[in-house]
């Protein structure tokens, strides 16, 4: 009996020291806040700069349209009162049939860039992806978590300024 109880005894002291053996190999763990890498990557603005180019002429048209309905709504209350019922009638007319084909151009104006911010901002997901990966590969990192998914991180952990160093360099 005394010699199960010491090879009981033995077994556990020996599971116990394989367990916390385990559980001390410790992981190396990162952490990267996303969104502040993305907006703070130089590439940003000049993406913003480019697709403007793109649809600076439809964005100037829109504009000129927007003018123009502010100026017709703001002679229709400065010259009412000395206008005919027809002529504010017809200048209504007018104003409804601008704020129309403003919107007519507008929206897909608006949906077209929307599609060329997300591609863009894809393509630098992309490139944010690789960095973390190179780093983590680079340093041994067991796993990178988004710093907007951990409640708590200590500032050791965050591999942000590394991504954003590395993604700022790449074109």
């Amino acid at each position: 009996m005394k010699s199960l109880n010491k090879a009981l005894s033995i077994a556990a002291i020996l599971g116990l020291s394989i367990v916390s053996t385990m559980a001390s190999a410790a992981q190396k763990v990162g952490v990267i806040d996303v969104q502040l890498v993305l907006q703070s990557l130089p590439q940003v603005a000049v993406i913003e700069q480019k697709i403007n180019a793109e649809f600076q002429d439809q964005i100037q048209e829109v504009t000129a349209m927007r003018e123009e309905g502010n100026f017709l709504v703001e002679k229709l209350q400065r010259e009412a009162a000395t206008m005919s019922e027809e002529q504010k009638l017809q200048l209504q007319q007018q104003i409804t049939t601008l704020g129309q084909q403003m919107q007519q151009k507008g929206q897909p104006l608006q949906q077209n860039m929307q599609n060329r911010t997300a591609e863009e901002r894809n393509k630098l997901l992309g490139l944010i992806k690789q960095a973390i990966d190179g780093i983590a590969a680079a340093e041994d990192y067991d796993m990178v978590l988004n710093a907007q998914s951990v409640p708590f991180a200590k500032e050791e952990f965050d591999i942000s300024q590394q991504v954003l160093d590395r993604v700022s360099k790449a074109n």
